[in-house]
């Protein structure tokens, strides 16, 4: 009897060694290798059976091919739409990443009724529930179409045989990381199955011109499972994401072959399922408090939508010999830059204070214009002196002090007129063009001092 042969292949990045390895050598993580069987039997017969066609796909000159314009249709769902920049294209293949728990499943079944509804056949394909229990939660979304079928199935043999005559316009398949073929002999969710499940779906999407949404599995590090070539094998990757105990959820396209990488859905969830916040900025400002201090509220555009939302700041000295720095939804280290730029330029001597700086929602915001916004919050904190609730800010902050200028500062105006706000105090770079605006009261400021006391003493 011939011995078998196996394997061990790193889970992270997908390097192989015949032996195994507490550490991989390429990705440089731990306890990453799991044993796998080396079907060498199949890789001959592959390579025996690989003929060229001579009507295969042959060099052409750039100037003679012709441009064809991407078929979308609406999921139903205006956040996602606008994520997914415009629709779903037809022939796609989405991978949908997030936590456990975080609204994954909701949010694509809720995307299948939607579709259902619009005539459109939807085919929803689950590896870890049983069709009962997908009914259940179909019922508490009142999800009832004609159009919508639902397969319990994890091997991938058996989902292509269905697919043959069935004909979707959509499938979503929970998860990549549940399903196998029988042909490779290794566990579900192991690199070679992910790959090999990636690839047979996205030739399904291709050939047939079948949209298909693929939800991925995420590490305890927050990173999609699996090799990261199946980040590379998709038209696009979005990430759902959010507080678990906190009932906004925003979702956000990280790779689109087919629009902006740049825009961001926000939802909310609640009994019903996934509802859509068309106006964050109302819901995320609605409950700032009065005379407060240490609370501002900033002006921050993701992708083409401006967002107005409230940052908090509290400043206490510190029972400790080092202070404690401590940032919830923004950047830790960039907050650490600013607090050393506010001491230097402000003269705020804060080394022996505790800071901590939260954006209030559970939102997550890297964009450099909350720079001039944690400088104020932190001062107002520090002196005590609260900002008023009809001024909002907006600005990136060097490390000599200035403010830097933003882009889309006319989107970040208007959001702030449509709302109620009398002032916004914006880089004077930015003056010039929009220093006309009607409706708003507009103070530009060059350096982090100017723009403090402009804010706390009403200079």
């Amino acid at each position: 009897m011939a011995k078998i042969k196996t394997k061990y292949v790193c889970q992270s990045c997908g390097y192989e060694n015949p032996k195994w390895l507490g550490k991989c050598p390429e990705c440089m993580k731990w306890n990453t290798f799991v044993e796998e069987i080396e079907d060498k039997s199949s890789k001959s017969n592959h390579r025996e059976t690989f003929v060229i066609d001579k009507s295969s796909q042959k060099p052409v000159n750039i100037n003679s091919i012709t441009i064809k314009h991407e078929e979308r249709f609406s999921s139903g769902i205006n956040e996602l739409n606008r994520v997914l920049g415009g629709g779903i294209v037809r022939g796609s293949l989405v991978l949908v990443g997030g936590d456990p728990g975080i609204g994954k499943s909701t949010l694509l079944l809720q995307v299948s009724e939607s579709v259902a509804q619009s005539g459109k056949k939807v085919l929803y394909i689950s590896g870890e529930e049983s069709e009962s229990q997908i009914k259940m939660r179909a019922e508490r979304l009142n999800a009832k179409s004609e159009n919508l079928f639902i397969m319990a199935e994890n091997n991938l043999n058996i989902i292509e045989h269905n697919l043959e005559g069935f004909d979707p316009d959509l499938i979503i398949l929970d998860s990549i990381q549940t399903v196998f073929t029988p042909d490779i002999a290794s566990a579900p969710g192991t690199v070679s199955q992910i790959k090999e499940g990636t690839s047979r779906f996205m030739r399904i999407s291709k050939k047939m011109g079948i949209s298909t949404f693929v939800v991925g599995h995420v590490t305890k590090e927050g990173a999609l499972a699996g090799p990261k070539i199946m980040e590379h094998m998709v038209d696009t990757v979005l990430y759902f994401e959010g507080e678990r105990y906190n009932t906004y959820r925003l979702i956000r396209a990280v790779k689109n072959r087919f629009g902006s990488t740049n825009e961001l859905g926000v939802f909310e969830m609640s009994e019903k399922g996934l509802q859509e916040l068309e106006n964050p900025s109302k819901a995320l400002i609605s409950e700032k408090p009065e005379n407060a201090s240490g609370s501002v509220i900033v002006s921050t555009v993701e992708g083409t939508r401006p967002m107005l939302l409230e940052l908090q700041a509290l400043v206490s000295p510190t029972s400790f010999g080092i202070p404690r720095r401590t940032a919830t939804g923004i950047d830790f280290n960039r907050v650490n830059l600013l607090l050393a730029v506010l001491e230097k330029r402000a003269g705020m001597q804060i080394q022996n204070q505790d800071v901590y700086l939260n954006i209030v929602g559970g939102i997550k915001i890297n964009e450099p214009s909350m720079d001039l916004g944690v400088i104020l919050a932190v001062a107002s904190g520090f002196r005590n002196i609260p900002i008023s609730g009809e001024v909002a800010v907006t600005g990136e902050v060097g490390l000599t002090g200035e403010i830097r200028g933003v882009s889309y500062i006319e989107k970040r105006i208007s959001e702030c007129r449509k709302l109620g706000f009398k002032k916004i105090i914006i880089p004077k770079s930015n003056y010039e063009a929009v220093k006309d605006v009607k409706g708003i009261e507009i103070w530009p400021v060059e350096n982090v001092r100017q723009a403090i006391n402009m804010v706390l003493r009403g200079e």
